[in-house]
């Protein structure tokens, strides 16, 4: 698994993310941003029922509003809420911009981590964005360990994670 293919993802700016002025509206850089860590994971192959809570009677047959729920799937314990967000704008952007991408997550402590997206248009840094979770125990609310699916891409996204390799057996001299 080579690490751009979960960490370097493409968007357009489209027309229903701009304002009167005829440029992305503020708060479409953060949705970005989500989607963007989203669609990570499940390249990465964290599906989003494994990360993100959901109510127990949706866990049943979408066709049938009288199913009873999935108990095949264990219900989450942990939730990942982000407790801090930010972005920057360098430039406009306008619809119909092709953007690029790139996210850098990194592990802050046990039960923490953030998210950096740099948003580039023709090779042009255009936007910034971060967002900061924070893992707790949905029952009580209380801090606790990041999920192992999380660990594990966290530990597979930095930088040169990709790059290890099992080091090759010493082969004896041919003569």
């Amino acid at each position: 698994m080579e690490c751009h293919n979960w960490l370097r993802l493409k968007r357009t700016v489209r027309f229903g993310d701009t304002d009167a002025a005829g440029v992305i509206q503020f708060h479409q850089l953060l949705r970005w941003c989500h989607e963007a860590y989203e669609e990570s994971l499940e390249r990465f192959g964290i599906g989003a029922t494994e990360i993100f809570p959901r109510p127990e009677w949706s866990r049943g047959t979408p066709s049938d509003e009288q199913a009873a729920p999935d108990r095949s799937q264990p219900a989450l314990t942990i939730a990942l809420p982000i407790v801090h967000c930010s972005a920057d704008f360098q430039r406009p952007l306008v619809c119909g911009d092709p953007l690029s991408i790139s996210l850098q997550p990194r592990q802050l402590d046990p039960g923490g981590f953030e998210v950096i997206y740099r948003f580039a248009c023709a090779g042009q840094t255009a936007a910034q964005g971060l967002t900061r979770h924070r893992a707790i125990t949905i029952a009580t609310r209380q801090g606790c360990g990041l999920p192992a699916a999380i660990s594990t891409w966290l530990a597979a996204s930095r930088p040169g994670a990709e790059m290890i390799q099992e080091p090759e057996q010493s082969q004896p001299a041919q003569a």
